[in-house]
C-alpha cells in the first residue's frame, strides 16, 4: 500500500495526522517549496517561521517524531549569560513559555518565579511552544519521522534532498530553491558535496591559545602538563540531558538496571568522591547547574537547575574523571542511520546506568543513595520515549568549511583592542563563554581534569558573520548550526539561543534570496541586516545601548562596518571632528559612492557645519533626537540615524 503522510499541526499544536493507503508499499512522494529545512532543531525551527513570515512557502522536515531538538528533549534552561545580546524570535520563545506558565499557573505563581522569565522550562511545555508558533505560520509544511538520506547536486547547485520515513522507509523528494541544513550534525551539507572540518585543529593552523589536544585546569584557569595543542579527529562527549522530579506522584522509578547495565563503567567516580572532584565549583554562580545540597557527594555526577512544577534539568557533570561518555561517540558522525541508532542505546544505556548506579549500588554511601532516591525521571516528561528524552545531545560533529571561518581569535578580546573581530556582514551577537565537554578519557597527569574539557572561559560579545553560514563552493544552502568555525570558537555557538538567532538570519536570507532570484551568497548583505535589524536582532552589541533609542538599529548596522571600536555607544555624546571623518568614509564605502568624503576639526561638530556637507541628507533633519539650534552640536546617534536614513530612506530607518 502507498501511504503519504501529511502532518500538521492543529491551534495548539497538537500534532495531526492523516494517512492516505492509496497504492504501492515503499512508495516516492515528490513535493517541493520556496525554502526546505531539513533539521527540527530550535534553529530550524526558527528559520522556517522566519522564511515564512517573509512570505516563503516553506516545509520543515525532521528526524524524529518531535520538534525543538536539546530544548524540547531535557535542555529546560536557556544556556545564554547576557540576556540582552540575544533577542530576535528567541526572546519570543521566551516570552511564549512565560505566557504559557503565566495563564496556566498565574503570575504570581511558584512556576513562573521558577520559569526565570521564560528562561527556564520544563520540556513538555516547550515543545508545546514551538508548535504553536510553528501552527500559526501557514507557509509551513512538518514533515516528522524522516530521515536525510541523500542530496541531488548539480553544478554545484543543491537541487534535491531524498529522505526516507523511519517506520515503513517510503521516500520523500523534495526540491527547493533554498535548503537550510538545520541539523546538528551537517548531514544534508555533506550529503551534497560541501567542504567540512571533523575534529579538532592544531593550535597552529589558525593561531588559537585553546585549540587541539588539551588540559585545562578551569578553577585557576591555566593550562596543565601534556597539552600539546596537536590537532586530532576528537570531538566533545556526548550526553542526554535529563529530566528529574522529586515529586513522588510524579516519579517513574526504575525497578532493575537499565540493559547493557555495567557497574565498572561507574568505579572511577569512587576515586573522584575521595579526592574531592565531586565538591562544589571554586566560584559558585546561580543558574549553572551548581545545587549546593549535592557538593561533596555522589549525586554530584549530575549537575541541577531546577525548573517549574518540581523537575530539574539535568546534565552531567564533566568535571570528574570517571564521567564515562568520552570517546563513546568516536563513530557517531559519519556513520550510517543503523550504527547512529546503536550510539543512541549505548549513551542511554550509560546515562540510565548512571542514575541506577548512584540510587542502588551498595558501594555507594547509604545516605548518598537515599538522597539520590529522591529523583526519578518524570512520568509527564517523554511519554511516548518511557520518560527519556529522544534527542542525544550532539554538542559537536561537523563544521562546515565555508566562505569565511570563525575562530577563538574572532570571539576573544585581543591585546590593544576595544572589541572582539568586527564583521560587516555580521547577522547576530555571540556571547556564551567558550565551554567544551571532555573530548578523551584520559586524565591530566595531575589527576585535575580530563582532556578536551573547557570549562565555561569567559569571552566578550561577538559578532557572527553571514560568511560563515555559507558553503565554499556548493550553492543553494545555508548552514545556521553545523556553521563554519574552529572547534575552539564552535565551543561558544553552540548554544541553543544563539542558535535560534542564527537560524533567524539563515531564514531571512533565504527569503530575500527567492524574492531577489538569487542564490544565498549573492543576498545583499545589507538588506538582510535591515530586516533582522526590523525583527529584533542583535547585530551588534553595546554596554550602554538602549533599544528604544531612536538610532539603536543604526548604531548596530554602523557598528558592523566599524564605527565603534569599543563596546560603548555614546550615543547621546557629541561627535569629534576625528571621528566623524572616519565614520563619513565608512559611510562612502558602505553606500558605494564615489564622492569625497568630507574632513571634519574641532572636538565638536555643529549641526550646521553636518548639514553643509556632501554626506548629509541636505534639509531633512528627522535624524535628529529633537529641535533644537544648528549651531548645537551634533549627536553621535544622530549621525549614525542620519548615515542609516540615507542608505534606506526615511520610512524604513
Amino acid at each position: 500500500m502507498k501511504r503519504r503522510y501529511f502532518i500538521k499541526l492543529g491551534a495548539l499544536g497538537t500534532l495531526v495526522s492523516t494517512v492516505d493507503l492509496a497504492a504501492c508499499t515503499n512508495a516516492v512522494t515528490e513535493d517541493s517549496a520556496d525554502v526546505v529545512v531539513v533539521g527540527g532543531s530550535p534553529a530550524g525551527i526558527m528559520a522556517a517561521i522566519a522564511a515564512a513570515r517573509s512570505g516563503a512557502k516553506v516545509i520543515l522536515v525532521e528526524y524524529h517524531n518531535h520538534i525543538g531538538g536539546l530544548s524540547t528533549s531535557g535542555l529546560g534552561k536557556s544556556d545564554i549569560e547576557n540576556k540582552d545580546a540575544i533577542i530576535g524570535l528567541f526572546r519570543e520563545f521566551t516570552e511564549n513559555i512565560l505566557r504559557y506558565y503565566t495563564d496556566t499557573y498565574g503570575a504570581d505563581s511558584e512556576n513562573v518565579k521558577k520559569c526565570r522569565q521564560g528562561y527556564y522550562y520544563e520540556p513538555s511545555v516547550a515543545e508545546k511552544v514551538f508548535n504553536t508558533m510553528i501552527a500559526r505560520e501557514k507557509n509551513i509544511s512538518l514533515r516528522l519521522n524522516y530521515q536525510i538520506e541523500k542530496a541531488v547536486t548539480e553544478a554545484d547547485q543543491i537541487k534535491e534532498a531524498v529522505f526516507s520515513h523511519r517506520s515503513d522507509n517510503d521516500s520523500l523528494k523534495l526540491k527547493a530553491q533554498v535548503f537550510i541544513d538545520a541539523t546538528y550534525e551537517g548531514d544534508l551539507y555533506a550529503l551534497a558535496g560541501a567542504a567540512y572540518r571533523l575534529g579538532r585543529e592544531g593550535k597552529d593552523e589558525f593561531n588559537e591559545v585553546h585549540a587541539g589536544r588539551i588540559f585545562f585546569d578551569y578553577n585557576e584557569n591555566k593550562f596543565l602538563a601534556g597539552s600539546t595543542g596537536a590537532a586530532d579527529k576528537k570531538i566533545p562527549a556526548y550526553t542526554y540531558r535529563l529530566c528529574f522530579t522529586d515529586d513522588p506522584a510524579n516519579s517513574y522509578v526504575m525497578k532493575e538496571p537499565p540493559l547493557g547495565y555495567d557497574r565498572k563503567n561507574y568505579l572511577k567516580y569512587f576515586d573522584d568522591l575521595k579526592e574531592g572532584r565531586l565538591s562544589g565549583p571554586k566560584v559558585y554562580k546561580e543558574g549553572h547547574g551548581y545545587y549546593k545540597a549535592h557538593f561533596d557527594t555522589m549525586l554530584r555526577v549530575f549537575s541541577f537547575a531546577e525548573i517549574p512544577n518540581r523537575k530539574f534539568d539535568v546534565n552531567t557533570n564533566p568535571r570528574p574523571l570517571g564521567f564515562p561518555f568520552p570517546e563513546e561517540n568516536a563513530d557517531y558522525v559519519e556513520a550510517g542511520w543503523k550504527q547512529r541508532e546503536k550510539i543512541f542505546a549505548r549513551h542511554r544505556a550509560l546515562a540510565l546506568g548512571l542514575l541506577y548506579f548512584i540510587q542502588n549500588d551498595e558501594e555507594v554511601p547509604a545516605e548518598h543513595r537515599k538522597m539520590a532516591n529522591q529523583y526519578h525521571l518524570a512520568k509527564d516528561e517523554f511519554k511516548d520515549n518511557n520518560h527519556f528524552p529522544w534527542q542525544l545531545y550532539v554538542r559537536e560533529a561537523r563544521r562546515l568549511k565555508g566562505v569565511y571561518t570563525l575562530t577563538e581569535n574572532d570571539v576573544t578580546l585581543q591585546e590593544g583592542k576595544g572589541r572582539t573581530t568586527i564583521f560587516d556582514d555580521s547577522i547576530i551577537a555571540g556571547e556564551f563563554p567558550i565551554d567544551s565537554f571532555p573530548a578523551s578519557k584520559e586524565p591530566s597527569p595531575d589527576k585535575k581534569v580530563l582532556e578536551g574539557y573547557i570549562g565555561m572561559l569567559p569571552i566578550s560579545p561577538y559578532q557572527i558573520p553571514y560568511r560563515a553560514l555559507l558553503p565554499e563552493k556548493i550553492n543553494g544552502i545555508i548552514v545556521p548550526v553545523a556553521a563554519s568555525t574552529t572547534h575552539a570558537a564552535y565551543s561558544t555557538l553552540r548554544m541553543e539561543p544563539l542558535w535560534m538567532g542564527i537560524g533567524q538570519a539563515a531564514g531571512t536570507a533565504a527569503a530575500i534570496a527567492i524574492k531577489n532570484k538569487v542564490v544565498p551568497r549573492e543576498v545583499s548583505v545589507s538588506e538582510l541586516q535591515k530586516q533582522l535589524l526590523a525583527n529584533g536582532q542583535i547585530l551588534t552589541y553595546f554596554e550602554d545601548l538602549d533599544l528604544k533609542d531612536k538610532a539603536a538599529l543604526a548604531a548596530q548596522f554602523w557598528g558592523s562596518k566599524g564605527f565603534f571600536d569599543s563596546y560603548l555607544s555614546d550615543l547621546h555624546q557629541p561627535v569629534t571632528g576625528v571621528v566623524l571623518t572616519r565614520w563619513a568614509k565608512l559611510f562612502q564605502e558602505t553606500a558605494g559612492t564615489n564622492r569625497a568624503s568630507s574632513t571634519y576639526s574641532g572636538e565638536t561638530v555643529s549641526i550646521a557645519d553636518f548639514l553643509k556637507s556632501d554626506v548629509s541628507l541636505g534639509h531633512d533633519t528627522s535624524w535628529l533626537y529633537d529641535n533644537r539650534s544648528t549651531d548645537s552640536p551634533v549627536l553621535r546617534g544622530e549621525i549614525c540615524q542620519a548615515f542609516y536614513t540615507s542608505i534606506f530612506g526615511k520610512a524604513h530607518a
